[in-house]
């Protein structure tokens, strides 16, 4: 596996931890957008992108959050504590799960350090004069700074 394209989205000032968004494209044929790169209580971590789980509205079984209080297709009062079933371990909550994400911890790390080196090149140009940083709310693909590497 080469990640032949990355493209890093800082977040601006004060967003807290998240730092950055992030488009990798895997040996030129297969791309997974908002990777985000987030500084934990360890350092700098990547979240794979994600998506709310979510159960069944026992009248008329429309989808809804887990967290959600009411369903939003018949507006049925839902079980607010209904989430606990969804467990890791006894303290953890599975309320998201993964669209993509690395199968083994060697394919993790090595997505990590070249997302982690691409991030730290892209703090570096943003404190060149003249540096315009992407806006979140655009066409991210058009306006990002793209990191390619060697032609397949």
């Amino acid at each position: 596996m080469r990640l032949s394209e990355i493209k890093i989205h800082l977040c601006p000032p004060g967003s807290g931890r998240l730092k950055a968004f992030c488009t990798i494209t895997i040996d030129q044929g297969f791309v997974i957008r908002d990777v985000k790169i987030i500084q934990g209580d360890d350092g700098l971590f990547i979240a794979m992108p994600s998506r709310k789980l979510c159960d069944h509205c026992p009248r008329c079984h429309e989808k809804n959050h887990l967290r959600a209080r009411f369903c939003n297709q018949c507006g049925t009062r839902l079980n607010e504590n209904r989430y606990l079933n969804y467990r890791l371990g006894p303290n953890r909550l599975k309320l998201h799960a993964d669209i993509a994400h690395p199968i083994h911890a060697r394919a993790r790390s090595e997505i990590e350090k070249q997302l982690f080196d691409a991030y730290e090149r892209e703090i570096e140009l943003s404190r060149q004069p003249g540096y315009v940083p992407t806006p979140m709310e655009t066409d991210l693909s058009e306006l990002a700074t793209t990191y390619k590497f060697g032609a397949a």
